[in-house]
């Protein structure tokens, strides 16, 4: 079997800016993210939080660090840029893992935030050098 590193996208909303709202989001958004994607935290390489202003009660890898397996990932937490008239109280992630080339990326955007990509409510195809990988939201 053959495998790659690879990109999954993801995003969600937070309802307040409180330590509980944000747990509940980020624990959600990941959930999903290992559920829709059959992934496991050792084939993860690093993991790209990133907050919008209107959030600071925690940081989201604080809460990823608290999941099983999670504590060994390499993760980052960053303030996404702010851009006027843009989504509210979002919490978007960037994950790079080593996953077999044939696995199809799922990405995962819930709450408000799946507006953020309406395209990926629909099945994709994305081209790679070896095959075509279907991926779908």
């Amino acid at each position: 079997m053959e495998w790659q590193m690879r990109a999954i996208r993801g995003a969600t909303t937070v309802a307040e800016n409180s330590v509980e709202a944000i747990r509940d989001s980020v624990t959600e958004l990941l959930d999903e993210l290992e559920q829709r994607n059959k992934l496991q935290p050792e084939d993860m390489i690093s993991v790209t939080f990133s907050v919008t202003k209107d959030l600071d009660a925690i940081f989201p890898a604080a809460i990823a660090r608290s999941r099983p397996l999670w504590d060994s990932v390499a993760m980052l937490d960053v303030q996404q840029m702010h851009v006027e008239g843009s989504l509210p109280r979002c919490i978007r992630f960037l994950i790079h893992a080593n996953l077999p080339t044939s696995t199809p990326i799922r990405h995962v955007y819930l709450r408000h935030a799946a507006k953020l990509r309406p395209d990926w409510s629909l099945p994709q195809t994305l081209q790679t050098s070896q095959q075509v990988v279907e991926t779908k939201v």
